[in-house]
């Protein structure tokens, strides 16, 4: 996925200070994409330079609020509708799930428990943000990306329960 294109995308619908990408970033892309202020500060500079975005006021302690350019609307575009989506994926914990099976039972219960306990976090925190957006106006339009989110960890929790069932469930003290 293209860390400018999202960016793009998230000034299409609002401008924003650096600061508040990140926090956009970490609120509604979430189970998408991560990017840190030291991703999204350099590519807004980048962004800046190609003539995609600019500086359309400015804040407190030299905060620059960006706004995206027609040229940046045209790219956006582009890419959304002209050029073929990488399908590919790289996930860490997919990889994780395909090699656990190799675990010995111990092992692998421990894993798919430590795994639950995390999908069970998000979901948490997932639902929590959807509750608060439904009182944000302005992050509606992230709602359906944050339901997505819940879905996909809904599914990957009931996965992983069957997962530990499968394995005899809960070890006993002393075996």
């Amino acid at each position: 996925m293209s860390l400018r294109h999202a960016v793009l995308g998230l000034l299409e619908r609002r401008p924003s200070t650096g600061y508040e990408l990140t926090r956009t970033f970490d609120r509604s892309l979430r189970t998408s994409w991560q990017a840190r202020h030291s991703q999204i500060y350099p590519e807004l500079a980048k962004l800046e330079s190609a003539g995609l975005v600019e500086v359309v006021g400015h804040g407190a302690r030299r905060s620059k609020t960006y706004g995206i350019t027609a040229a940046g609307r045209a790219e956006l575009r582009r890419w959304l509708v002209e050029v073929e989506p990488d399908r590919s994926q790289r996930n860490e914990s997919g990889l994780r799930l395909f090699l656990t099976p190799l675990l010995d039972e111990a092992d692998r219960r421990a894993t798919y428990e430590r795994d639950l306990a995390h999908v069970e976090l998000e979901l948490a925190v997932l639902q929590e943000l959807r509750s608060s957006m439904a009182a944000a106006a302005e992050e509606e339009a992230f709602a359906p990306q944050v339901d997505l989110g819940i879905r996909i960890n809904g599914v990957l929790q009931d996965w992983l329960r069957e997962q530990i069932e499968s394995a005899g469930g809960p070890e006993e003290p002393g075996q």
